[in-house]
């Protein structure tokens, strides 16, 4: 049966049969009629936050801590370019989101109206596809479209824009069932041949290692667990990227820590020297492959990609397989349990005591010395105190977002967000607040700097307003950590506005936002005000002063291979000089 209705209520109709709980957004003008249909409903979660690019922040938190596809709904003009950011970080780091703006009637499009602006021409480069809908027939029809265009392949953020007149106007709903998605049927299932040769090199590799990415936690949690039997079942080693952390558990026997500019030494050095990678569900980005001519030039790389133009785009591979990560582990399995599941033992035990080698460096060490509080070891401790919750992290970016992802554990997908590909500032605070709206009794913790942090600091009035009790763990180095580093490291310790004269208390400031503020400054008071932190059932925000020249170390000087990296050494620095660090 055909069901005529406004543009509007199609809108809210459209989303109730995609299953949509809840909805980030801001209202203006231009979609006014889709607030008042969203007024007469109770059906769908409307969370109203203070800026759009929160909007679209919180919408990947959730989208991410779920699996669920994250929607926004923002106004025209200034709404939707507000939204700008957020989809190009969800673009980068493969979010699915349906962004739902607000446009001037049909008849103003192109007149320089009131909050006009070309959504579709700004939004084109940073979405995996985007819409103009001008037919109320058409728009239930493409809203299902734009659903399955950002849950299907490599997924991603769309955009759908919506004239005023278009919301206002009769027309005739079409259901999912009736919306044309048969133009868009990514490839799945991997080729046979490809998946043969890459299970013959598994039986033969002398040095592999697994080299996983967010196309694993995308593919859902069928293939973070079909990894982990593939990766124990056959001893070989892992590595991650950042956005990878969580598909195979950091207490693994195969675990070797994250790779990569900031990763661990044992991981990078096994990449570097390894004669077989296979790349899971990553795109071979340039904070991990550093300079391309020197990268793992040893070795044999398979590449598993469920986009097809992530393949040989940046590294040439030797056995390139597009499918989905979680259909082509299933094959690999299959095939090599069918043939016997061989490995090379004698070779892969030489490999891991090589490995062992590289661990005993402890790339990680720190020492805790005097009164102030190294960022490690609040990490440390926050760590120590928390891994036995039911515990999700964000984080802001910057040197404490490389610390976080160093010394927090992550055993499950989906428990850590933060921003990989476009490295946004301000993006912790309402992804977290998101996440917290999908998970309203886990505990979520947004480990941030002090800088980044303020960037969408007004998201904690949409904390507030939702008893989101989300905690703001702040590393307070009163510095733009790693501009600061950077500065020290490359630009001869000239260090050009790297650091902030004029900061809040940021105590006052929980308080003025209604949340709980707790500061702290000496390492003796940190495991207790950790813990009134987390006995605390509201927002906080912990302000934790930390060490302010501190380096995040391991790191890959930029342009250097991964074999040459900067580790930090408290006992070398008269041999080092000030860079704190030796060239390993």
């Amino acid at each position: 049966m055909t069901r005529q209705m406004t543009g509007a209520k199609m809108v809210v109709q459209a989303l109730k049969d995609q299953g949509v709980e809840v909805v980030f957004g801001y209202p203006g003008g231009a979609v006014l009629p889709i607030y008042d249909e969203i007024f007469q409903q109770n059906d769908i979660k409307h969370i109203l936050v203070r800026h759009e690019q929160g909007a679209v922040h919180a919408a990947e938190g959730y989208a991410r801590s779920t699996g669920k596809p994250g929607v926004v709904l923002v106004t025209s003009g200034p709404g939707a370019t507000n939204a700008v950011t957020g989809l190009t970080d969800a673009l980068l780091d493969s979010i699915p989101l349906v962004v739902l703006s607000g446009q001037v009637p049909t008849f103003m499009i192109g007149s320089d109206a009131f909050q006009e602006a070309d959504t579709v021409g700004i939004t084109r480069p940073c979405t995996k596809h985007n819409w103009l809908v001008k037919d109320t027939d058409r728009l239930s029809a493409t809203i299902h479209e734009g659903f399955h265009v950002a849950t299907s392949g490599r997924p991603g953020p769309v955009l759908i824009d919506i004239p005023k007149d278009v919301q206002f106007a009769s027309g005739t709903y079409a259901g999912p069932k009736q919306a044309r998605t048969s133009h868009y049927q990514p490839q799945v299932k991997g080729d046979l041949d490809m998946i043969n040769e890459l299970v013959d090199a598994l039986e033969k590799a002398k040095r592999p290692i697994f080299y996983t990415g967010g196309g694993v936690i995308n593919s859902g949690p069928a293939a973070s667990q079909l990894l982990r039997e593939l990766v124990d079942t056959t001893g070989f080693p892992i590595t991650s990227t950042l956005m990878g952390l969580g598909s195979y558990p950091a207490s693994g026997k195969g675990w070797l820590g994250m790779l990569g500019m900031h990763g661990l030494y044992e991981a990078n050095m096994a990449m570097h020297d390894c004669d077989l990678m296979i790349n899971i569900g990553a795109r071979f980005d340039d904070r991990i492959t550093g300079r391309i001519d020197a990268f793992s030039p040893k070795s044999k790389k398979a590449h598993i990609d469920i986009d097809p133009s992530s393949i040989n785009k940046v590294i040439r591979v030797d056995i390139p397989i597009v499918g989905d990560v979680g259909h082509v582990l299933e094959d690999i399995l299959k095939v090599w349990k069918s043939r016997g599941r061989k490995t090379n033992q004698e070779a892969l035990a030489k490999w891991w005591k090589k490995i062992e080698e590289w661990k005993a460096v402890r790339c990680l060490s720190f020492k805790q010395e005097g009164s102030v509080i190294k960022p490690q070891y609040a990490l440390q401790r926050l760590e120590e105190l928390t891994k036995g919750h039911d515990r999700y992290i964000t984080t802001e970016v910057g040197q404490h977002q490389m610390w976080a992802a160093q010394y927090l554990g992550f055993d499950d997908p989906n428990r850590w967000m933060t921003s990989g590909g476009l490295g946004t500032m301000g993006y912790g605070v309402p992804a977290s607040v998101g996440v917290q709206i999908a998970h309203p009794e886990s505990l979520v913790i947004n480990v941030a700097g002090e800088a980044s942090w303020l960037m969408n600091m007004q998201e904690m009035c949409t904390a507030v307003q939702y008893r989101a009790p989300v905690k703001q763990f702040i590393l307070n180095n009163e510095r733009l950590g790693m501009v600061r580093q950077w500065q020290q490291l490359l630009h001869g310790e000239r260090y050009s506005q790297s650091w902030s004269e004029a900061l809040p208390d940021f105590v006052k400031l929980a308080e003025a936002f209604g949340c709980k503020g707790i500061l702290c400054s000496d390492p003796k008071d940190l495991d207790d005000a950790i813990m009134e932190m987390l006995d605390y059932d509201g927002p906080v925000i912990f302000d934790c002063l930390v060490e302010k020249h501190e380096n995040c170390f391991p790191m890959i000087p930029s342009g250097a291979p991964h074999n040459e990296m900067l580790l930090g050494d408290a006992n070398a620095t008269d041999a080092i000089g000030a860079t704190g660090a030796v060239l390993v």
